[in-house]
């Protein structure tokens, strides 16, 4: 039996925790969170299944070695120890990726140029032949990141981030990331026991992540490649047995998911990104302005959306956060509400006081994750004063 391994799951900020709680429902051992991280430890197996069945995971690394450097001269004597041509052939392709925090080195590309000659003189001693960069696909992806002096060699399992689910070819202006996506979703709380809608959809995502959150579908499972499948080690039957496995405990869902967009073009995209995805049997998308609808369901509806931000849309900022809360207010009752803006300034103009406020970063920018409890009948909804504090839950 393969002995288990270190692993590093990087994430976004705020989901380390739901992705911690993913990693142990999938089996892994030795859990423990970090800042954008979750360490942990499993087999090969364990390797290909965090890959296809992790959802809040952006890349799996395979830590292999680690030194101290504080000069040039000791990282290029630390990265010569390691015994490449395990790992790749002279006639093989390799790039590298870099993450600098430190007063020694101050630039990641010098760092990885740097590498880069140690790995190629290595070959070039040994061999009198070399392996080549190849930054698009390449056999193997290397992984360095340097802390003060303390350096990190990791192999990168997964190749192109892990939002790169396979089923979106069509997006729009500002499509939100997969990975973040899923992530709101289980923050939200959302378990497919209800009915969801996102009246904002735009090219779907939220809608393809939620169908197979419901569906128990591995999240990467319309995924063309990961980079282990370039390994020296490659197993195609255990790769074949883990995907058989994990879709064995697909589960039916028995409720509705509908996407809203007024802009016809995005309805479009938003169903060719289903069909990609293979989840027409459970998504129905409408062109339908938000503002002009009602709740159309029985009983609690689920309801999350990324509303647009003055950074990507020419929108009346005042009049549309308004519209939103008044929307939400006299047409959802029986709703729970999940939005995400980067507009921190405008969730005053939403009249509405969130039950919960999460603190996340979408596309680089500060941003709040807000809920809203719609009652039905009797509990009214509580508003807030237009100067409502939203600072940081």
């Amino acid at each position: 039996m393969e002995d288990n391994f270190r692993m590093v799951a990087k994430t976004f900020f705020g989901f380390e925790e739901i992705l911690a709680k993913e990693l142990q429902m999938l089996g892994a051992q030795n859990v423990e969170q970090g800042v954008r991280m979750v360490s942990f430890k499993g087999d090969k197996g364990f390797m290909y299944k965090a890959n296809l069945a992790l959802r809040t995971a952006l890349k799996i690394l395979k830590p292999i070695y680690f030194f101290k450097a504080n000069n040039e001269q000791a990282l290029y004597k630390g990265i010569s120890g390691v015994n490449w041509s395990k790992l790749i052939g002279a006639n093989q392709t390799f790039v590298i990726d870099t993450t600098v925090h430190s007063e020694y080195f101050n630039h990641s590309e010098f760092v990885s140029q740097k590498c880069k000659d140690a790995i190629v003189d290595q070959f070039r001693e040994r061999t009198g032949q070399r392996p080549s960069i190849d930054k698009v696909h390449p056999d193997l992806r290397i992984n360095i990141h340097i802390d003060k002096d303390q350096v990190s060699v990791a192999l990168d399992t997964s190749g192109n981030a892990l939002n790169q689910r396979g089923y979106r070819t069509a997006t729009n202006i500002a499509p939100i990331n997969e990975v973040l996506a899923a992530g709101i979703l289980l923050l939200s709380g959302w378990d497919g026991q209800t009915d969801f809608l996102d009246p904002m959809c735009g090219s779907g995502t939220f809608l393809a992540e939620a169908a197979m959150i419901a569906c128990n579908i591995p999240a990467n499972i319309n995924r063309k490649e990961f980079a282990f499948e370039k390994w020296n080690d490659w197993d195609n039957n255990l790769f074949d047995a883990i995907s058989d496995s994990l879709l064995k405990r697909v589960r039916e869902f028995h409720h509705t998911i509908k996407g809203y967009d007024k802009a016809p073009s995005a309805v479009q995209k938003a169903k060719d990104n289903i069909k990609n995805a293979n989840l027409e049997d459970y998504i129905t998308i409408e062109e339908n302005n938000f503002f002009d609808t009602e709740k159309s369901t029985e009983g609690k509806l689920h309801l999350v959306f990324n509303p647009p931000y003055d950074e990507r849309l020419d929108i009346h900022m005042e009049e549309f956060y308004k519209n939103i809360g008044d929307t939400l207010k006299k047409n959802y009752p029986g709703t729970n509400a999940w939005m995400i803006t980067a507009n921190l300034e405008a969730l005053k103009y939403v009249g509405l006081k969130p039950s919960r406020k999460i603190k996340l970063f979408n596309a680089g920018l500060e941003a709040r994750l807000v809920k809203y409890a719609m009652y039905e009948g009797s509990k009214r909804t509580k508003f807030n004063p237009v100067n409502e504090d939203i600072e940081k839950e």
